[in-house]
């Protein structure tokens, strides 16, 4: 029997399962339809039916503005209407600039309904708070939430980028759970291993969405990572036979609260390649290492 710790096991997101990989469209920039739709095909065959974007993607990375992500997203199921079927679709609201960060009931209910169009779909199965409104009492969102899931808008709630005491005070006021929390995690970004967000995961059954599992490409180039830190990936993958990148992904697939690592790729054979961390064994000793060699400092 295996003592690998790197689980590749379905994940649960309340009613729904998906892949230990998801498909993130932040770089979803492009305009070429087929294109788009390879990508998306390409992510669906790796096992990736998590698709995870936010209304405020196509801001930045090449994007001609808020919402072109989600549109070109609703043009791929426009052009591939049984693909819907085969994904669990995720979107974000609740930045609106240039106001930083807008939850309040009348915004959010806008920001859902419109990319709800923008997508042209009946129903966003997972609706996630991008960053917390500090402005807006979590009983209000919670009630905004309520409403749209009453309505068959949404079916699951999320957050993104919350702190562990903001998802407690959110969940105070929802009839429901929160299924998903995202925070950046990396074998060069720890902190939900220290700040309380995988604990409280694990307490109350959320499932972490871990976002730049790869450190934005940085764990892959090396560039901007402690050299320790690489050294010590470099060394397992070449005792496992795989890239850097790859022993990232199963570091993200080896903690215990089971996340989910969300990869953004905009190349079809790097997407296929990506389960390869699937077939990676790391035990104690690994991951521990490469924590240690991460912080810099030596465990107690």
């Amino acid at each position: 029997m295996s003592n690998s710790l790197v689980d590749a096991s379905p994940r649960s997101l309340g009613r729904f399962s998906v892949g230990p990989l998801a498909y993130g469209l932040w770089r979803f920039t492009g305009d070429d339809i087929a294109a788009g739709r390879g990508l998306i095909e390409a992510a669906l065959d790796a096992g990736m039916n998590l698709m995870d974007t936010a209304d405020v993607y196509g801001l930045d990375w090449g994007g001609t503005g808020f919402g072109s992500v989600e549109e070109g997203l609703g043009r791929v199921l426009a052009d591939a209407p049984h693909l819907r079927d085969r994904m669990v679709l995720a979107t974000k609201g609740g930045i609106a600039p240039p106001v930083p960060y807008d939850s309040s009931p009348g915004y959010l209910r806008a920001a859902c309904e419109a990319s709800l169009r923008r997508l042209r779909v009946d129903v966003i199965d997972l609706y996630q708070i991008h960053r917390p409104d500090m402005y807006t009492h979590p009983a209000a969102v919670a009630e905004t939430l309520m409403a749209l899931r009453a309505e068959g808008k949404i079916v699951e709630v999320g957050v993104s980028n919350h702190t562990p005491a903001q998802v407690a005070a959110l969940a105070a006021h929802l009839d429901g759970p929160i299924v998903a929390t995202q925070p950046e995690f990396s074998p060069a970004q720890l902190a939900p291993m220290r700040d309380g967000t995988f604990d409280q995961a694990m307490e109350r059954g959320i499932t972490p969405l871990a976002w730049s599992p790869l450190g934005g490409g940085k764990l892959a180039t090396g560039e901007g990572v402690r050299p320790e830190l690489i050294a010590v990936l470099d060394e397992l993958a070449a005792r496992e036979g795989v890239d850097r990148a790859t022993i990232s992904l199963a570091f993200v697939l080896a903690h215990p609260a089971r996340p989910v690592a969300i990869i953004g790729s905009q190349r079809t054979d790097r997407i296929a390649g990506a389960p390869a961390a699937f077939t990676v064994q790391l035990d104690r000793t690994d991951v521990y290492r490469i924590f240690v060699a991460s912080e810099g400092v030596p465990l107690p």
